[in-house]
């Protein structure tokens, strides 16, 4: 077996153990829900790109998204999150990191 296919083959086992709910495409999904139910919108209306602030995601919000994080992901978030990664495409790829770990 080369080294190029030992590599994907762990990468493989990798993704194929992977909990579905801890993919990157999973988490931005579920994020942009959460933020369309916080801000009394549809998911189409959000921008994951756009700052949440610019979204109109208040600091009680933002707050509030870490507790529900933390409930979805079991992970324990700082209460800054929403500052420290201003998007949801950022918070994804945070959170995928962390999971990842």
């Amino acid at each position: 077996m080369t080294e190029a296919s030992v590599t994907d083959t762990a990468a493989d086992a990798t993704s194929a153990t992977r909990d579905p709910i801890t993919s990157p495409q999973a988490i931005r999904s579920w994020l942009v829900d959460r933020v369309a139910y916080y801000l009394e919108c549809t998911p189409a209306d959000i921008d994951a790109g756009a700052e949440l602030a610019e979204l109109g995601l208040d600091s009680v919000y933002a707050l509030t998204l870490c507790g529900d994080v933390e409930d979805r992901f079991g992970l324990v978030v700082e209460p800054t999150m929403a500052w420290d990664h201003p998007t949801i495409d950022a918070i994804t790829a945070h959170l995928a990191a962390e999971l990842a770990r």
